[in-house]
């Protein structure tokens, strides 16, 4: 029997990390080839570090951006951010740009041909998971915490704070009863400041953004609250950490409440089903639950490099569903095409919507007019109840 009475812990981290700053680029980049060619093949690191940013990857598209457009776009997105710092300034940072053609070897095996489909991009397992604890159909712990720090950052950029810069970084321990999430026992949160404010000073700025993100009630006296515990937080972003792309992959997903495949989202086409077919299952899984059909879900897909269908599809619902997990396994493939071209068609992946994911989660977000997180729509429901 699983527990009702537990505290489950997840963190989330601002857009000047220096790893998102590295996603941020990355995903950039990738959105620049697919607006000039939406069937181009990206897969673009980044690595940055004190007033250094390095671009590595392979590419294949039309009109695709030279060397010194890249370096163009990484400096812009490391200014959107908000970065003029003595150890890290877009203006003046030094930018290697490393970015060569696609393997051949691999176009042959994810092309599509007169006799054969589409191939998915590299072997993995991708997961995807929804549960009925907040509007969002996502985890408390790890929804609150991205809604913390979007607050905060939103207040940065539209000027209503003093004295804050773009690194940050928060935590909550949550406590639930009786499976559902009642309020926050422990927070932690760690933010870049000016020179001359007080961590005083700085609790001050942010406790107002914090209590407006969370329930009412769920900040009591009995939290534990450690604001930038180590007392001062003045050198942040790649000037004190460097930072890489895709090492912030629970942070992305579901702050550890649900199984991750390993494979990290940015920098990657939708042609990569570490991406694409993550999206794919969030989409079922979010759908599956909004339908009524369970109260939490579960889904892993499997892909080979250069084969088209999943090699496998399965679901779990922890005992919270009335219908076997079987059926629901058929129904998922009966409602969806699951090949990597079927996914990209179906939430129309081939767009230039890709940056906006980098911080703050890929999931549990709004779907947007343009097509923007397009697998957080829940337009499968009826669907999946015929089928089931």
């Amino acid at each position: 029997m699983s527990r009702k009475d537990y505290l489950f812990t997840s963190e989330s981290v601002s857009e000047g990390h220096p790893d998102k700053i590295c996603d941020y680029i990355s995903d950039t980049i990738v959105d620049a080839f697919l607006s000039a060619d939406p069937e181009a093949r990206i897969a673009v690191e980044t690595l940055a570090t004190t007033n250094k940013v390095v671009l590595a990857g392979e590419v294949r598209g039309k009109n695709a951006p030279s060397h010194d457009e890249m370096e163009a776009l990484a400096r812009e997105a490391v200014k959107k951010i908000g970065y003029e710092q003595d150890g890290f300034h877009w203006k003046n940072m030094d930018v290697e740009v490393l970015v060569h053609a696609q393997s051949a070897d691999i176009a042959q095996g994810v092309d599509s041909g007169d006799d054969k489909e589409e191939g998915a991009g590299d072997q993995g397992i991708m997961f995807g998971y929804a549960v009925n604890e907040t509007s969002s159909l996502m985890p408390a712990p790890i929804h609150y915490s991205h809604a913390i720090l979007r607050k905060l950052a939103e207040a940065r950029h539209a000027g209503k704070v003093d004295g804050l810069r773009p690194d940050m970084k928060t935590q909550l321990s949550v406590r639930y009863k009786d499976g559902k999430p009642v309020g926050v026992e422990t927070l932690v949160l760690s933010t870049q400041h000016d020179e001359g404010l007080s961590q005083e000073d700085v609790t001050a700025i942010v406790m107002p953004y914090i209590q407006a993100a969370l329930p009412d009630g769920w900040i009591s006296k009995e939290t534990e609250t450690f604001i930038n515990p180590t007392g001062q937080f003045i050198i942040g972003g790649p000037d004190g950490d460097a930072g890489l792309t895709g090492r912030k992959i629970i942070v992305d997903t579901y702050g550890g409440a649900a199984p991750h495949g390993g494979g990290a989202f940015s920098g990657k086409d939708p042609t990569k089903v570490d991406r694409s077919a993550a999206y794919a299952a969030r989409y079922l899984a979010k759908n599956i639950v909004a339908a009524g059909l369970a109260e939490r879900c579960t889904i892993q897909l499997s892909y080979a490099i250069g084969v088209a269908k999943p090699l496998s599809v399965y679901i779990d619902t922890h005992g919270t569903s009335l219908v076997d997990n079987s059926r629901l396994e058929n129904a998922v493939v009966k409602v969806m095409d699951l090949t990597p071209k079927g996914i990209r068609t179906h939430l129309g992946l081939n767009k230039p919507i890709y940056a906006r994911t980098a911080a703050y989660g890929h999931f549990g977000r709004t779907p947007a007019d343009d097509g923007g997180f397009s697998w957080e729509k829940t337009d499968l429901v009826e669907a999946l109840k015929a089928a089931v």
